[in-house]
């Protein structure tokens, strides 16, 4: 019953995730669905607490789980209970989910993004840690170089896709210093206006997540077959970013990719994984 939970969570809220990881063995496919059902309820924190106060909390209580001091709490919630068991399971450092945890502190308030390196640092600490648990789960260790690859293009896309809901409740992920260097104005993205030079701006950031993605897909090569389940999704963020690059892109808009699209590029990535980065 936890891992049906866990997996629905996952089918409902990232069904690429959820699609990438049918191609996964089925004796890890759990784990990985208590993984990702984690990551997802970290992540909509701000959706379901919208003041700093009850976004800390529940931050605090997933930290006090991931150490060991809710047991019983933890046994009382599914997505607690299957990722308590995975981390033994599979010998993930629930250090790193700690420090995830720690760093998803950064959504419950409105403070900017202050630099690239500061983005950059973030989704090595979120992302990052989850498709490095991804591939420990999968068997395999030492993989930090893919999984921070996948971390930084999956982190810089989501703040193109999620502009306009980041923008709508004051948050800024965009960073301040490439803001700065095409002269475009936070209050710009908060009034939700596409001025020339924050198109320039998001058009810098695109560069910079196809760059990743192409690093991804070469690392690939080099990884053990199965753990490359775990980095099949990214395969979908190739239309979005065409998208994004068309003429008539409007970043308050973002582009509608149809799932049949999405689902098609997952499976061509699973026979060949050098897709992902194009």
């Amino acid at each position: 019953m936890v891992g049906q939970y866990c997996m629905a969570l996952v089918h409902d809220s990232d069904h690429d995730r959820y699609l990438a990881t049918l191609f996964a063995p089925a004796d890890r496919r759990e784990a990985l669905f208590a993984l990702y059902a984690f990551d997802i309820e970290i992540s909509r924190i701000r959706d379901l607490a919208r003041e700093p106060m009850p976004g800390e909390i529940r931050l605090q209580w997933w930290r006090e789980v991931l150490q060991g001091e809710r047991a019983g709490e933890a046994a009382a919630n599914p997505v607690a209970a299957a990722l308590v068991t995975a981390i033994a399971e599979h010998g993930l450092a629930s250090e790193k989910l700690v420090g995830l945890a720690e760093a998803h502190r950064f959504d419950v308030y409105n403070e900017a993004m202050s630099t690239v390196s500061a983005l950059q640092s973030y989704a090595s600490s979120t992302a990052g840690t989850i498709f490095e648990c991804a591939t420990r789960i999968l068997g395999a260790t030492g993989q930090v170089a893919i999984a921070q690859e996948a971390g930084q293009a999956q982190t810089f896309c989501d703040t193109l896709i999620f502009l306009p809901r980041h923008a709508s409740r004051g948050q800024l992920f965009l960073p301040l210093d490439l803001l700065q260097q095409y002269a475009a104005a936070p209050e710009d993205i908060f009034a939700m206006r596409a001025t020339p030079e924050l198109q320039m701006a998001l058009a810098e950031l695109r560069l910079r997540t196809r760059h990743h993605l192409i690093q991804v897909a070469k690392l690939s090569a080099d990884i053990p077959e199965t753990i490359r389940p775990a980095f099949l999704h990214l395969a979908a963020l190739g239309p979005f970013l065409a998208a994004m690059e068309r003429a008539s892109y409007q970043p308050f808009r973002p582009p509608e990719i149809p799932r049949w699209r999405r689902q098609w590029c997952i499976w061509r990535a699973a026979k060949s994984p050098e897709r992902i980065g194009r």
